[in-house]
């Protein structure tokens, strides 16, 4: 697995943060590229004692490029596991809703495809997907939307692009997928969750607490599945 190493910084939080928090997730991030930058310096001058004629050196060096991208993967790994759950938390996200904001390509899809599978088991039919506008993304560019509607198509789920450019509609039960009529925002500490027709109508204060326990059950059940993925993808030689 290769990711795009670059210092993401407050913006990959979907939501006000503290500067803790911020300088966390950098630190994990900035490890990871200081590993994959040593891990290009082993291979190649493994690739210089190999042309000179030393097998020996070029294959330690070899071997310490490979730790190096472990390592890599390994701060990575941790970075996706800590923006996951901060962005994720519970009172930050409505509970058919997912956020991707900080994760690189490859990770936002293993997340993704985990979080469709979890809501299909629990009798979800609809998943809002936060992907980003890429206004901090070179050129401006979306990067991990493109690769949403790309696991939508191969799982044969239908999708549209929200009012907000940085959400995605998944009808997951493989119908068209039109968005139910819109209702008034729901205000909570962190920001805002929508109703839509069939969702249980409560007050805030009796919606709440039930909401929060379902979020944080599925981001628990999510994580364990999400990080063997990504352990397995870091198996793979670079």
């Amino acid at each position: 697995m290769s990711h795009e190493m670059s210092h993401l910084g407050p913006r990959a939080f979907n939501h006000d943060q503290s500067g803790d928090a911020e300088q966390e997730y950098d630190r994990l991030r900035d490890l990871a590229r200081q590993e994959a930058s040593k891990r290009g310096q082993c291979f190649g001058r493994s690739k210089d004692a190999y042309s000179s004629g030393d097998g020996a050196a070029a294959k330690q060096l070899s071997e310490e490029g490979k730790a190096h991208g472990r390592k890599m993967e390994e701060y990575n790994k941790q970075a996706s596991e800590f923006i996951f759950r901060e962005n994720n938390a519970s009172g930050r996200v409505a509970e058919d809703t997912i956020d991707l904001h900080g994760q690189f390509v490859e990770e936002a899809e293993e997340i993704l495809e985990e979080r469709i599978r979890y809501a299909k088991s629990h009798g979800q039919n609809h998943l809002h997907v936060i992907v980003g506008k890429g206004n901090h993304s070179s050129g401006h560019i979306q990067k991990i939307k493109p690769r949403v509607e790309q696991v939508c198509r191969e799982l044969g789920l239908q999708y549209a692009t929200e009012d907000n450019a940085g959400r995605i509609y998944i009808n997951l039960t493989g119908g068209e997928a039109v968005m139910p009529p819109y209702q008034p925002h729901q205000q909570t500490q962190h920001g805002s969750h929508q109703q839509y027709p069939g969702q249980q109508q409560q007050t805030h204060q009796q919606q709440q607490p039930q909401q929060e326990d379902n979020i944080e059950q599925a981001v628990n059940a999510l994580l364990p599945k999400i990080m063997r993925k990504l352990e397995k993808a870091c198996c793979v030689v670079m």
